[in-house]
């Protein structure tokens, strides 16, 4: 598989897991450490997979409370670094249940694979 399939696939397979509403699931696709970088430049480090999956499930249940029932990325970007790591970079939208878009953002993430899969070792996002 190439890096640009092995980065579709990983959001794809986010998407999905995003769909669940469940903090823990979108946890899976994670390093520890993970650094997120925020547009408010505050920056936030994880150490472990639990303070990941509450992140995730804070930032879930604050979609979700916004009347989010999806999420689907465009504009993907792909950079190889190296065997086993790529910069992707995706524009992520909301969606309502009518699949109507809520909001819009650019995101980038440093991956790595671990096993066949990549997971997400740092992400920036942008303003």
């Amino acid at each position: 598989m190439t890096t640009d399939e092995q980065a579709r696939k990983f959001f794809d397979d986010f998407v999905t897991a995003f769909g669940s509403f469940d903090g823990e699931i979108v946890a899976e696709r994670y390093l520890t450490p993970y650094l997120a970088r925020h547009v408010s430049r505050k920056a936030d480090l994880f150490t472990d997979r639990t303070a990941i999956a509450d992140y995730f499930q804070s930032i879930l249940k604050r979609y979700h409370d916004a009347g989010a029932r999806a999420c689907t990325y465009r504009d993907l970007e792909v950079v190889p670094l190296g065997r086993d790591c790529a910069l992707a970079t995706v524009t992520w939208d909301l969606l309502d249940d009518a699949n109507g878009r809520l909001s819009s953002w650019r995101e980038s993430y440093t991956l790595a694979l671990d096993g066949d899969a990549f997971r997400v070792f740092g992400s920036i996002d942008h303003a």
